[in-house]
């Protein structure tokens, strides 16, 4: 008799469900708990044993699936589930998703649909606590595809069995669980069998052309035969890197605060470091920014030019969602900006050749200027400085990028400068000011982000004047 199905006859699978869910309710108190259910054989036993341990708690569950449409038997199966549901008397909900994509392509994209249809109907129930059939062989599953990938710690850390995916789910407030992890899917096949249970089987399981199926089918037989039990190793090496990933955060998030100044990186104190912690500092620099992670080669090079880059050097390294700079020795994480692509600074590669937009104010509060990526306000001066509004209301105001060369009084007190000196002076580094607009009257500059007005054309005191001010909304 094999050591699973040994378990399965003990009643163990059971048991060891009935712990998990005693210790997700100790550590979370959900409000509502769920489950996703595909109506296969792992679904399966969950909806059972979460129904039989929710109806001896007095509570309440949920049950939920996701409608992919890519078999023609996916109909039937929602109609088991389903029905399944209401043979035990619970709440039922179904979401159904369009996946584009092929191959491999389609199984990402699947998965990505699935979570984001999960985490909508958790929401919708107001459930808490979301729970899925990954077991035993999933995790080893999950473990050597990372290993193939080259992943560090992280990857290799396998599947948690709780933790919240707001990124994945699109709910902050969702912890998804995965009572059935300790077990097997031969002790899960032994328990369906021996309950009577019935499940579906999905075509696409068998297909090898996705990574997870070709592992499952051939490399997992395999390794099953030269190395029994290896799905527990493999299970035991996963939390071995889950302690080492916690202690990395531990280091990173120490030296991220020692390192981190008004949201930018200090990057001589990252000359002080090994190239191993600067590499770990980053990655969770970027986690917590919600960046995907870069490839070790893309962080190698972006170190070696931080690194080796003169001090006065305006380092520009581009990721998939955004833009790392270094300006007076500080390492920033910037927004790609649709408006501003080939636009070039005034002041070190020639003229911006963007044409300014043109508008007249008639008393509102604020101007929406998508293109510009931002808002203009208009808010009252109280007892600061600002503009006549009857006089603002008749000028043909223009909202433009600068073209170099515009000038700017700030204050009486103060002489009239170069827009470039002022930005110099205010420490705003050169791919900011690019994308500041500036307002004029057609001919005299009237106010600049990120600076202020020109004091020329203040109103006179006692008026009720007008400041202006730039909100940026990046797109």
């Amino acid at each position: 008799m094999s050591s699973a199905v040994g378990r399965c006859e003990a009643g163990s699978v059971p048991a060891i469900f009935a712990r998990a869910l005693d210790g997700l309710r100790a550590q979370f108190s959900p409000s509502t708990i769920a489950i996703a259910c595909s109506g296969g054989l792992d679904s399966m036993v969950l909806l059972q044993l979460a129904s039989n341990w929710c109806q001896a708690q007095a509570s309440s569950l949920l049950v939920f699936h996701v409608h992919h449409g890519l078999s023609a038997h996916a109909g039937a199966w929602q109609r088991h589930v389903q029905d399944s549901s209401a043979a035990l008397g619970l709440r039922f909900d179904v979401r159904q998703v369009q996946v584009d994509g092929g191959g491999s392509g389609t199984e990402a994209a699947a998965r990505k649909l699935r979570y984001r249809a999960l985490g909508e109907m958790c929401r919708a129930h107001g459930a808490t606590l979301l729970l899925t059939a990954h077991h035993l062989d999933d995790q080893a599953e999950t473990v050597l595809l990372q290993l193939l990938r080259g992943s560090g710690p992280a990857g290799l850390s396998g599947m948690d069995a709780a933790n919240a995916a707001p990124e994945l789910l699109g709910n902050p407030d969702l912890v998804m669980a995965r009572p059935l992890l300790p077990l097997s899917r031969a002790e899960l096949e032994a328990h369906a069998l021996a309950n009577g249970l019935a499940w579906v089987e999905d075509e696409s399981n068998g297909d090898t052309r996705y990574a997870r199926n070709a592992l499952r089918h051939q490399v997992m037989p395999a390794l099953a035969q030269a190395f029994p039990g290896f799905q527990q190793r493999f299970a035991r090496s996963a939390a071995h890197a889950q302690s080492a990933q916690r202690l990395l955060n531990e280091l990173a998030a120490q030296d991220l605060a020692a390192t981190l100044i008004d949201g930018a990186i200090d990057v001589a104190r990252l000359r002080a470091m090994s190239l191993d912690r600067v590499f770990n500092l980053l990655r969770h620099w970027f986690a917590q920014q919600n960046l995907a992670m870069p490839s070790t080669a893309w962080l190698t090079e972006l170190v070696a030019q931080l690194i080796e880059a003169r001090h006065d050097a305006q380092l520009l390294v581009t990721h998939p969602a955004c833009h790392l700079r270094r300006h007076r020795d500080r390492l920033y994480v910037t927004p790609k900006l649709a408006i501003l692509s080939g636009m070039r600074d005034p002041d070190d590669e020639g003229v911006l050749e963007k044409e300014g937009e043109s508008f007249r104010w008639q008393g509102e509060a604020q101007l929406a200027f998508p293109a510009y990526g931002g808002v203009l306000h208009f808010d009252p001066a109280g007892t600061g400085p600002g503009f006549d509004p009857d006089w603002l209301r008749e000028r043909a105001l223009v909202i433009d990028f600068r073209k170099g060369g515009e000038r700017l009084k700030l204050a009486a007190n103060r002489p009239t400068r170069p827009l470039k000196a002022h930005y110099q002076a205010a420490d705003i580094p050169a791919w900011e000011r690019v994308r500041l607009p500036v307002v004029s009257s057609g001919r005299d500059l009237l106010f600049a982000a990120g600076l202020g007005m020109d004091c020329q054309h203040f109103a006179a005191a006692g008026l009720d004047a007008v400041a202006l001010r730039w909100e940026s909304r990046p797109e």
